[in-house]
């Protein structure tokens, strides 16, 4: 069901922001959160709901301290880790990612223009 004025879902807004992101960076939950104003929970829970057969790039979405998330088993998800190697993303020895090399730059230009895309 629409729930903006241009008829998209707020799945459907997470999906197009989530497909923005280009390979080898990555950006928080958080951070596509404020995008498209909700909470980072939410946009955890579109990831969640995703098929194989979308095609949205979910493994470029972490959390704010730069790891992967937990999935509900409460095991590292080494598919998204994987995923995110072969584009170049490196991952620290405490399994993290650094912002300041891979975050995604638009999100934080998304903002200082005021764009709603």
């Amino acid at each position: 069901m629409p729930d903006d004025q241009n008829g998209e879902s707020l799945y459907q807004r997470i999906y197009r922001v989530v497909r923005r992101i280009p390979p080898g960076q990555v950006a928080s939950y958080g951070g596509i959160a404020r995008m498209v104003r909700t909470g980072p929970r939410q946009v955890g829970y579109a990831m969640a709901a995703l098929s194989v057969h979308d095609n949205v790039p979910w493994h470029r979405v972490i959390n704010s301290r730069g790891e992967i998330s937990l999935r509900k088993d409460g095991r590292a998800d080494t598919e998204q880790h994987r995923l995110l190697q072969a584009e170049g993303v490196v991952f620290d020895r405490r399994g993290r990612v650094d912002f300041e090399r891979f975050g995604w730059i638009e999100a934080d230009l998304f903002w200082l223009e005021g764009s709603s895309d």
